[in-house]
């Protein structure tokens, strides 16, 4: 072999191999057709029998998972078939109260409005002249429509199952769906609060999830859920603390607070909030606007009370909680209040440097006011030992109780042995 023949033969044999693959992919495109062909038609014998229908809907389903099918209407309309097929069943065994898998019914009727999507969305393209011949639609909306109410249904199935997850992507699907072309909906006073309804199973689910995302997401329609409005804005609060973004999280309080003042959640939280952050004329004004509604109110009153009592209102702060005794003198946190309503007024005369004779009789009546109602809420509220150990231990050290400090001495070194 000359040189010119061996610089040649390199070029030859890739030529060669390309030819070869070449052939290899002509012949492999037929036997991958001819493949299909054979699983479709065994999918067709399942769905003519009716028997084997979930096998049925795997071949198909697998065939519909290579993006080479991806719009292939035959297979997608088999597909749905083998699921409606499933469907209509398994709705007869129940109508005829056989036994049947409650849960694949709804499942069922989930496919088939995902699967029918995809159908559409082939069925609404323009050929290659750029018209759009709708052959599926009508038929297709028509039936789904009629079954419609079952993604509503299955929300709340998955729901008392406590299965969250599942339940809101079946509310989620009948949200979504409302805004589909296969069907109009009828503008009624029915579907729009079923909407509501499904919005509010979406909040609801997405709280128990503790998944603020999916609990916001369609919070702003659940809103118009008349009938748990006030849970929708107590979700929608938890959601924004678990998000940390206070600024939201008090706003919905707020929402709340003025769409149902006297719903649990709001009012306490609205309180505690400007309580810690020191804002004790913000915390004021919530008590007053809840007591505007209702003045008798034994939740309200107290809370006014804490936050006298904080500011150094003390005359007032007594004043409201001997009111609250008259009526019911079996709240542990008004006795609780009324002793550190004194007790502070002594502390703060006690802490003069020079103090007269005046001020110290007036020290000592404090703290002689203050003791009853400390060790009546002592008596009341033992494990709540925080809350009453070093008042009573500093009262009883000023007024010279020798026994009652001498027994709490002993209560403050047993203490310090644990």
């Amino acid at each position: 072999m000359n040189r010119q023949q061996e610089k040649s033969s390199p070029s030859v044999s890739l030529s060669f191999l390309v030819w070869g693959l070449s052939v290899l992919l002509s012949l492999s495109v037929p036997l991958a057709l001819a493949a299909q062909k054979k699983v479709i038609a065994q999918a067709e014998i399942y769905l003519k029998s009716g028997k084997e229908l979930p096998k049925a809907e795997k071949l198909l389903a697998d065939l519909l998972a290579d993006s080479a099918n991806q719009r292939n209407m035959k297979i997608r309309l088999l597909l749905f078939d083998a699921v409606r097929k499933q469907y209509e069943q398994g709705n007869e065994k129940l109508f005829l109260r056989q036994k049947y898998d409650t849960t694949s019914l709804f499942i069922a009727t989930k496919k088939m409005f995902y699967i029918a999507e995809g159908i559409d969305s082939i069925d609404a393209s323009p050929d290659k002249h750029g018209r759009i011949r709708l052959k599926y639609r009508k038929k297709n909306g028509e039936y789904l429509q009629d079954i419609r109410p079952n993604l509503f249904n299955g929300g709340t199935f998955f729901s008392q199952k406590q299965d969250y997850e599942r339940a809101f992507d079946f509310y989620e699907t009948y949200i979504r769906t409302a805004a589909s072309p296969l069907f109009t909906l009828p503008n009624n006073k029915k579907e729009k609060a079923l909407m509501h309804r499904a919005a509010y199973g979406t909040v609801y689910c997405g709280y128990k999830m503790q998944n603020p995302d999916k609990t916001l997401r369609y919070l702003d329609l659940a809103m118009n859920d008349k009938d748990n409005a006030a849970f929708v804005f107590q979700y929608g609060a938890a959601a924004h603390l678990l998000h940390r973004d206070t600024t939201r999280y008090i706003a919905m309080l707020w929402k709340g607070f003025r769409h149902e003042p006297d719903f649990a959640y709001f009012f306490p939280r609205l309180v505690d909030y400007y309580q810690k952050v020191n804002r004790p004329d913000s915390a004021m004004y919530v008590i007053d606007r809840a007591l505007s509604i209702d003045s008798a109110n034994v939740v309200y009153l107290l809370a006014k009370s804490n936050v006298l009592l904080n500011m150094g209102h003390y005359e007032e702060c007594i004043a409201i909680c001997e009111s609250l005794l008259s009526r019911n003198d079996t709240l542990p946190d008004v006795y609780l209040n009324i002793g550190l309503a004194y007790f502070n007024q002594a502390v703060e005369l006690d802490k003069r440097a020079r103090p007269t004779k005046d001020v110290q009789r007036r020290t000592r009546a404090f703290y002689e006011k203050s003791r009853v109602p400390m060790e009546t809420y002592r008596r009341m509220m033992p494990q709540e030992e925080r809350r009453w150990y070093r008042v009573l231990y500093t009262i009883y050290l000023n007024l010279n109780m020798g026994k009652e400090f001498d027994e709490i001495e002993r209560y403050r070194q047993a203490r310090q042995t644990l």
